[in-house]
């Protein structure tokens, strides 16, 4: 069983990869393989809303013209049986990679073509606030709701804030092992 954990964040020691980690190592603990990707380590261009209308042939034909890393992360995706979004909280909302990715994945999951392979796919939202540790909830409400209009079936979202990290990492150690049984 496969699954791919999508990083917004730009630290790879930072409170977002201790979260996304722990997933990992619950997963993984039932021979699971798992691939971390870092969004900021990508070249992710914003939507370009190509015509005049605000689309593109992502509404006609389910792709994205931009060529950067966007179609093989996609392609990664839909290959793997689940699917792990984690950000880092900024103001109260995704990070700018993981929006950029999040905002071209959904305008190509309005075709059907585009929603091949992610229609149904379990996926998983984790946020990390850090600082105050405010933004957490509002942020997973936001993550929710792209993931859902992209077919993700959301099967958890897990709100961290700095505060509560350490107790969170059993939390999301066993979320984890319980996503690698049920696949």
């Amino acid at each position: 069983m496969q699954a791919v954990i999508i990083s917004g964040s730009r630290n790879p020691s930072g409170q977002t990869a201790t979260a996304a980690n722990a997933w990992l190592k619950g997963f993984a603990s039932k021979e699971g393989d798992v691939e971390l990707i870092f969004l900021p380590q990508s070249c992710i261009e914003r939507c370009r809303q190509c015509e005049e209308n605000g689309w593109g042939i992502c509404r006609t034909e389910g792709q994205c013209v931009i060529e950067d890393d966007f179609a093989s992360i996609v392609s990664k995706i839909r290959d793997a049986d689940a699917i792990v979004f984690a950000t880092p909280v900024y103001f109260g909302d995704l990070s700018e990679s993981i929006r950029a990715f999040l905002d071209r994945l959904r305008r190509v999951c309005r075709h059907e073509a585009g929603r091949a392979g992610i229609n149904g796919k379990s996926a998983i939202g984790i946020c990390v606030a850090g600082g105050g540790g405010g933004g957490s909830f509002s942020c997973t409400v936001s993550l929710e709701k792209v993931l859902r209009t992209c077919g993700f079936d959301v099967v958890d979202l897990i709100p961290v804030r700095r505060q509560n990290l350490q107790m969170k990492l059993d939390v999301l150690r066993l979320t984890g092992e319980w996503l690698a049984a049920q696949i």
